[in-house]
């Protein structure tokens, strides 16, 4: 972006459509998101990729094993914390959001039938869970049945910072809009 963007309104429009861009464009740099749940234990953090995003809906969505430890964190604690940084755009996001995991319905089959035929299904046809021990190095037989899963991020609260040479901003947009806040 050349201009800086003033107006509250049109920053949070921007960074939707930014996040849209993100879930079309490999290259983009919020595309790979850090995703921060609990585990019981502490912080448990890892990276998801960007596929779907609902800006109407407040709505992201990424894809998992169903039998990934982030699936029973996410039943046991659904409040979560997407973090994402661009430096083309020199904006960092801190997402607050409560997390839905979908394993079945209309949803699951429609993203699935577009996947299956992708090397990346390879990733949900695994007969072990994700960190799980090899025996060796190969990789056992796929499974015949799937494990894969949507992960829908409602997004309550967006934390925006921009480091800028003429000075960093930094503003918090929830459902009534944004405001202000010392970066």
């Amino acid at each position: 972006m050349n201009r800086r963007i003033e107006s509250l309104h049109l920053i949070e429009a921007a960074l939707w459509q930014e996040l849209a861009r993100a879930a079309r464009e490999r290259e983009h740099g919020w595309r790979t998101m850090a995703l921060a749940t609990v585990d019981g234990e502490g912080a448990d953090a890892r990276s998801v990729i960007l596929r779907e995003t609902l800006a109407a809906e407040r709505r992201l969505v990424f894809y998992t094993d169903d039998r990934s430890p982030k699936v029973a964190q996410i039943a046991a604690h659904p409040q979560a914390t997407l973090l994402v940084w661009s430096s083309q755009l020199g904006w960092q996001l801190r997402l607050r959001v409560r997390l839905t995991v979908a394993t079945t319905g209309l949803l699951v089959a429609s993203r699935w039938a577009l996947l299956k035929a992708s090397p990346g299904a390879q990733d949900y046809l695994s007969p072990l869970a994700p960190g799980a021990p090899l025996v060796d190095r190969l990789q056992p037989e796929r499974a015949p049945r799937e494990h894969f899963a949507i992960v829908s991020a409602h997004v309550e609260s967006v934390d925006w910072l921009e480091l800028h040479p003429d000075g960093h901003r930094r503003a918090v947009f929830g459902h009534g809009g944004g405001h202000w806040v010392q970066p």
